[in-house]
């Protein structure tokens, strides 16, 4: 379930009201709440690769490579690459029929079932000078290079899908102005065409909501130039994370 961008601005701004420190204003925080979830999305990857070094509890909900995945799932996806005389062009948009952000590569499959196996640029030029390690189309290869895909053979032309995961969308905390001028929060789905003023909800799983609110108003304190907002968010930030990792 997506972390509610209202909830998320409201409770940033009675924070920093509480006391009279600042305001942040709509398009201050969708910058700066895009700019957070994307650092917590980026995350994961390196907390993933530390967890995998550890044994895990075989408790329900308390295996933390599993927890880790299923925040990521939320950002899996697939889609079919376009032939471009020589190599596959990453999609623009999934077979879900979403316009995404490409982030990180995958698995490749030939023909629904075959995998192709990712090789090195040396590997993959010199393939074919082996009948031992010359591709076929039951044992592809590619190279992944500057966003774009190199198959071999060179036979295969299409009937290539990927497994990749895309990057969060751009938070929006969406908004009509009221008859005195006043902001009035839109949770219709923003849409660039059909609801310009509609929201984006953050994507994050629903138990990043601490840590997300933590992080915004630190930067939040930074616009505000307050440091006592950005020391006593950093600090409890800091707290969270060794609770998490211990």
């Amino acid at each position: 379930m997506a972390i509610n961008v209202n909830t998320v601005y409201q409770t940033v701004l009675l924070v920093l009201n509480k006391e009279q420190r600042g305001y942040m204003t709509p398009a201050e925080f969708n910058r700066i709440g895009t700019q957070v979830q994307l650092q917590i999305f980026e995350k994961y990857f390196e907390d993933l690769n530390q967890q995998l070094r550890v044994p895990q509890t075989n408790t329900d909900y308390g295996d933390r490579v599993e927890n880790l995945d299923d925040k990521i799932a939320i950002f899996k996806t697939y889609g079919t690459p376009a032939y471009d005389t020589a190599y596959f062009t990453l999609p623009t948009a999934d077979d879900y029929g979403q316009t995404v952000s490409f982030y990180r590569l995958g698995t490749v499959l030939y023909n629904t079932d075959t995998v192709v196996d990712r090789v090195d640029r040396t590997r993959f030029y010199y393939a074919d000078r082996s009948r031992l390690t010359k591709p076929t189309k039951d044992f592809p290869v590619y190279l992944y290079e500057n966003e774009k895909i190199y198959v071999k053979p060179t036979t295969i032309i299409s009937d290539i899908t990927i497994d990749y995961i895309r990057q969060p969308k751009e938070v929006i905390w969406g908004f009509n102005v009221g008859n005195l001028g006043q902001y009035t929060y839109n949770p219709t789905q923003y849409d660039v065409t059909d609801q310009p003023t509609g929201s984006q909800q953050f994507e994050l799983h629903a138990s990043e909501q601490a840590e997300l609110i933590l992080k915004i108003l630190i930067y939040a304190g930074i616009v505000i130039r307050d440091p006592q907002v950005v020391e006593a968010a950093a600090a409890q930030v800091q707290a969270e994370e060794i609770n998490t990792k211990s």
